[in-house]
């Protein structure tokens, strides 16, 4: 069991399946995507204002930062999945299964699965009309 806390006060435990070895999941929650119009500004908040590092940046439309165990990344218009929501990046070995699944369990693909520079990712929905993208590093 692993319990994780942040600023907030907010506090999550995980329990590990001892079936599986302690392994929780073959699909990680990673990422935390939120949209923005302005990345500049976007960063600027995040940065100064709750202390998140800058990781990485692509241009003028996105970013990623640095909120702990998962990563949180700001996205324009060009390059976020769901323009306007709040998405969730699940890291996966197989993306185009957990793609089929989501689909099979009243879900819906939005686009993909695909390759981009990067990644292979599918964007779905989940049952419930949350916003999701799985995806996968590519060995390049």
């Amino acid at each position: 069991m692993a319990e994780s806390s942040c600023a907030t006060g907010v506090s999550i435990t995980l329990i590990a399946d001892p079936a599986t070895g302690g392994a929780m999941s073959e699909h990680e929650a990673k990422m935390i995507i939120l949209s923005t119009d302005d990345l500049d500004e976007s960063i600027r908040f995040y940065s100064e204002t709750l202390g998140m590092p800058l990781k990485f940046r692509d241009g003028a439309h996105f970013a990623a930062l640095d909120a702990g165990p998962v990563t949180l990344a700001l996205a324009t218009a060009v390059d976020h999945p769901i323009p306007g929501q709040v998405v969730v990046g699940i890291k996966t070995a197989d993306v185009d299964g957990a793609a089929r699944a989501v689909e099979a369990s009243g879900g819906g693909i939005v686009k993909g699965p695909y390759d981009d520079a990067h990644e292979r990712r599918a964007v779905v929905y989940d049952n419930k009309g949350n916003g999701l993208v799985f995806y996968k590093p590519l060995g390049r």
